[in-house]
């Protein structure tokens, strides 16, 4: 589903000065969700945000940017921990600042960082565009832990075939 973003050149136009960024390409070396890094779960949320977001006439730029920056942090989510909140609560606002320090934020692509934990935070997002991207993010960490059992799964399914 994400495999063509580097052709698409709408979605690059919107993102290619926050992707050329270090503060971006940073994420490469942090593990996401056990089989991707923080960068390749960060373009897969938004490309596929924007994607829904042109799909359901929002602004489309904005949810790809804030797509891409949703996780814009440098800890070890699964070790690292705060006195001022859990990791859902903290690493939006994390990602927040580190995002103003790259690029002016509007009010929507604030709303869409802060919020996309919505579910394991308690402040529901204020727009469609945060909602899809809350859903997005979701349904990649999903699709990115499962990845091997999927690649097994076909992989026996292949072999059924042959049989």
């Amino acid at each position: 589903m994400t495999e063509n973003w580097r052709e698409d050149a709408e979605y690059l136009s919107y993102i290619e000065d926050l992707l050329a960024t270090e503060e971006v390409q940073k994420l490469a070396n942090y593990t996401q969700h056990m089989n991707s890094t923080r960068l390749e779960h960060s373009i897969s949320v938004s490309y596929n945000s924007y994607k829904l977001a042109k799909r359901f006439n929002g602004d489309a730029k904005a949810t790809a940017r804030a797509g891409l920056l949703h996780d814009l942090f440098y800890y070890d989510w699964h070790t690292t921990k705060f006195d001022e909140g859990s990791h859902a609560y903290m690493h939006p606002r994390i990602a927040v600042k580190n995002a103003e320090k790259i690029t002016e934020l509007s009010t929507l692509e604030r709303d869409i960082i802060i919020k996309h934990m919505w579910g394991a935070t308690i402040t529901p997002p204020k727009y469609k565009e945060s909602y899809i991207v809350t859903l997005v993010d979701k349904y990649c960490a999903i699709k990115e832990a499962a990845a091997p059992l999927s690649a097994r799964w076909n992989s026996y399914k292949e072999r059924l075939k042959r049989i």
